[in-house]
């Protein structure tokens, strides 16, 4: 059993922090240091848990003050998310670049597949999969990352509907968030039963595409 946390003393976050933080301007010095502080922030969530995690130690990874930090992020919580999200954003790329094949629905499945795959490199990820952060894994639909992949699901969807790859019956907005929670589902289901066979991504796969195939 592990031991429990220890006490910290609370860090108070400065004046400006009771505003959320803006992100900053793309390549320069702060979008660095944002970037450093959420790399920083994933390793270590996703080796001691939200709970157990001081955004003291955070700061102290990236090399910043914790003040530093609240001028990004205006609290853990948000720290938080903004990890799990970087994370996802980074699987969902490792993922496409992995991805194959000539139709909408090939190209689906293998990002699918690969996502699996790429899945114990994003730790953080995994950790929330694997059901180990209460409550947070029904937000997951929410995070930013997964919001654009579900925009480029529906404009997939409906380019396969316009070749006539992809069934004309179908919704594709109710359809690409019904797809992303099961495939979510399925990798849950691996994680926390312990499966560790691909075979049950396979099959929900294999069900998703049935459903998805003209007749």
């Amino acid at each position: 059993m592990a031991a429990p946390p220890t006490a910290r003393r609370a860090v108070t976050p400065p004046p400006r922090a009771q505003a959320a933080a803006g992100r900053p301007a793309p390549g320069g010095k702060g979008e660095r240091t944002r970037r450093r502080i959420l790399q920083h922030a994933i390793a270590r969530f996703a080796a001691e848990g939200r709970q157990r995690t001081a955004l003291a130690d955070i700061a102290r990874d990236a090399g910043v003050t914790p003040a530093a930090v609240y001028a990004y992020f205006p609290g853990k919580e948000a720290l938080f998310r903004a990890a799990v999200d970087a994370d996802a954003e980074a699987l969902l790329a490792a993922a496409r670049a992995r991805a194959s094949g000539d139709s909408v629905r090939d190209v689906y499945w293998t990002t699918v597949a690969a996502l699996r795959e790429a899945l114990p490199s994003h730790p953080l990820v995994r950790r929330v999969l694997a059901g180990l952060e209460p409550g947070v894994g029904a937000q997951l639909l929410e995070l930013p990352s997964l919001v654009e992949a579900r925009r480029e699901l529906i404009d997939a969807l409906r380019a396969g509907q316009a070749t006539g790859e992809i069934r004309a019956d179908i919704e594709p907005e109710p359809f690409a968030t019904g797809l992303e929670a099961l495939v979510l589902s399925a990798l849950m289901a691996e994680l926390q039963l312990g499966a560790h066979d691909e075979q049950l991504v396979l099959s929900v796969v294999a069900v998703l595409d049935a459903a998805l195939r003209p007749s």
